[in-house]
């Protein structure tokens, strides 16, 4: 890592931090309840935070991590409720009935003793058994369809959770960015200071002219208003980054404390774009999604297939008037078979089947889209790291420059404009160079995202 003298305190750094790659799932049923908790505790003992304490605070309370995991509890849900299907159902049926004129209670065995019974009001109670036998596969296919849901939001969520390290990864090398700049330009706001203390002096002792104490004059104005421009933007920063870590307004402010640091990072894309195909959370949750679509072709297709059902039933029968009872039962196998819907199983089958190559179409789409964001990233990261290079030599240059220059107007050999010249070519190959350290952190942290490294 390269290291500036220690008379350039403006050179800050960052900690490149990995998140866990699973979130375990809470059972509670407020998952921000914790929120104020974890975030007086760290406010407690300190006020900055590290890259690691952001993206754990964030990973914690990000309202979008937070309803991504409701998400896939639903989708557990729903296989349960689908998984049900394939257990017998069992209840209790009742009624009451009234006719306009008598009817039949059957006897419970027809040629027998028991004597026919006839009412008007019959008070009826089953216990009813139902179960499917055969299906043609639809319930076996949405419950393996279920399943690649279940499996595609888990993926989902976690892609998530990796874009949202990025997004705070990102937010926080731009504010150590932009802390930076901010610091360079108080350091040149206050080496302008004495400079204008100088110049008065010579001024007073008729060694300078007063246009160049109006010179220094004007560029300390313009410094003036770059800071309040940098500090307005690095106020912006820390409430993006308030707004990842999922604090409210009233909730206490913090700092950040990092280091940006010049690592190498060997960057193939074709490996990256195989690693990607292999860790690429999105990539397995759309290719579980265009699973799950299959398996629902499978169930349209099956409309055609009959439907064989086992029913069964045990009760009595009530007449309200005289109070006697009769038991009937029966156990039978349905049969359900399709002749004629008006065209409505083909057109279910045209429809899924064009749901599924849109899910295909999608896969292919989001293929492209991975391989040119490694190209992306790739090419940040060789360009950063080449401005990088060329922005740290023009710092040393300008800082030689300046010295040559101030050097030249004290011993009356040099103009103020060369001067002023100078200092602010430093104060920009400086802001260039922290712009482009951060620059290069976030193009790392892009690569890993784009991979799907975590």
């Amino acid at each position: 890592m390269r290291k500036f003298k220690k008379s350039m305190p403006f050179l800050i750094g960052a900690i490149l931090v990995s998140a866990s790659p699973f979130y375990a799932i809470a059972d509670n049923n407020d998952p921000n309840a914790h929120v104020s908790e974890s975030i007086s505790e760290i406010g407690e003992s300190q006020t900055r935070l590290t890259l690691e304490q952001c993206i754990d605070m964030a990973l914690e309370n990000n309202p979008e991590i937070a309803r991504n995991i409701w998400n896939t509890k639903t989708a557990m849900a729903e296989k349960d409720i689908v998984q049900g299907r394939l257990w017998p159902e069992i209840g209790v049926v009742g009624g009451y009935s009234h006719y306009r004129d008598d009817r039949l209670i059957t006897p419970r065995r027809p040629g027998g003793s028991d004597a026919l019974q006839f009412t008007d009001q019959l008070v009826s109670g089953d216990i009813v058994l139902s179960m499917p036998l055969y299906t043609g596969g639809k319930i076996k296919n949405e419950v393996k369809a279920t399943e690649q849901i279940v499996q595609s939001t888990q993926y989902q969520l976690l892609r998530n959770r990796r874009e949202l390290v990025f997004n705070v990864s990102n937010i926080f090398y731009s504010m150590l960015g932009q802390q930076a700049v901010i610091d360079s330009l108080t350091f040149s706001q206050k080496a302008l200071e004495e400079h204008h203390k100088i110049v008065a002096e010579l001024l007073n002792a008729q060694k300078a002219a007063r246009v160049d104490l109006l010179r220094t004059e004007v560029r300390l104005a313009d410094i003036e208003q770059q800071l309040l421009r940098e500090r307005n933007v690095l106020n912006i920063q820390h409430a993006l980054l308030a707004n990842l870590l999922g604090l409210n307004q009233q909730e206490k402010y913090v700092e950040i404390e990092g280091e940006l640091m010049e690592v190498d990072l060997p960057a193939n894309i074709d490996q990256g774009i195989e690693l990607a195909f292999k860790n690429r959370q999105d990539y397995r949750s759309l290719e579980a999604r265009a699973n799950a679509q299959q398996r629902k072709l499978d169930i349209a297709k099956a409309g055609r297939l009959p439907e064989i059902s086992l029913r069964a039933s045990y009760g009595n029968r009530w007449d309200v008037d005289s109070s006697q009872d009769n038991e009937v039962g029966q156990v039978g196998i349905l049969v359900a078979i399709p002749l004629f819907e008006g065209g409505r199983i083909d057109a279910g089958v045209r429809r899924e089947y064009s749901r599924l190559r849109a899910k295909k179409e999608a896969l292919r789409e989001l293929q492209l889209q991975i391989r040119l964001e490694l190209e992306t990233s790739v090419s940040n990261i060789e360009s950063t790291r080449a401005r990088i290079n060329v922005t740290e030599k023009a710092v040393e240059q300008s800082k030689e420059s300046l010295r040559i220059e101030s050097e030249k107007y004290d011993y009356g050999k040099g103009a103020i404009v060369d001067v002023l010249d100078a200092q602010s070519a430093m104060l920009e190959s400086q802001k260039n160079y922290y712009r482009a350290l951060a620059e290069y952190n976030t193009a790392l942290a892009q690569f890993h995202l784009a991979v799907g490294e975590v």
